[in-house]
């Protein structure tokens, strides 16, 4: 069934913080994965205990581009304030990361996007914006 999926600039903007995500494509080299994201180890591992720990998450596109029409590839966004003070966002970052930094499991980032980046696309929250790109793309 179809869904609408959000773009993580989107989300930041909705929800007036920094924005976590988690995206499944690349890895550290810049190497593709070998997995879909419908079936990737890493992926289903991160939902499996995101969802035992109670943290919300939801499916997002990546930032969003004007130029460009991509179809979903798995990233993730946690509704987990981006602050290493609050006890919610260290859990989730020593899951995720060892503490020299290096990522626990392969084929994945961990990301993080400003507000203030994510303000510099506010244009396409205007009504209409989307459908009208795609009339002239």
């Amino acid at each position: 069934m179809p869904q609408m999926i959000e773009h993580i600039d989107a989300i930041a903007r909705r929800k007036q913080r920094d924005a976590l995500f988690v995206t499944f494509s690349d890895n550290p080299s810049g190497e593709r994965s070998p997995h879909h994201w419908e079936d990737h180890p890493a992926r289903a591992a991160i939902i499996a205990s995101l969802d035992a720990r109670g943290y919300a998450w939801a499916p997002c596109g990546d930032v969003a581009d004007e130029r460009v029409m991509r179809s979903y590839g798995g990233a993730i966004y946690i509704d987990v304030p981006f602050d290493r003070d609050h006890p919610s966002y260290r859990e989730l970052e020593a899951f995720l990361e060892y503490p020299d930094g290096t990522l626990r499991l392969p084929h994945m980032r961990l990301l993080v996007i400003g507000l203030a980046y994510a303000r510099k696309n506010a244009h396409h929250d205007e009504p209409g914006f989307w459908e009208r790109r795609a009339e002239d793309f």
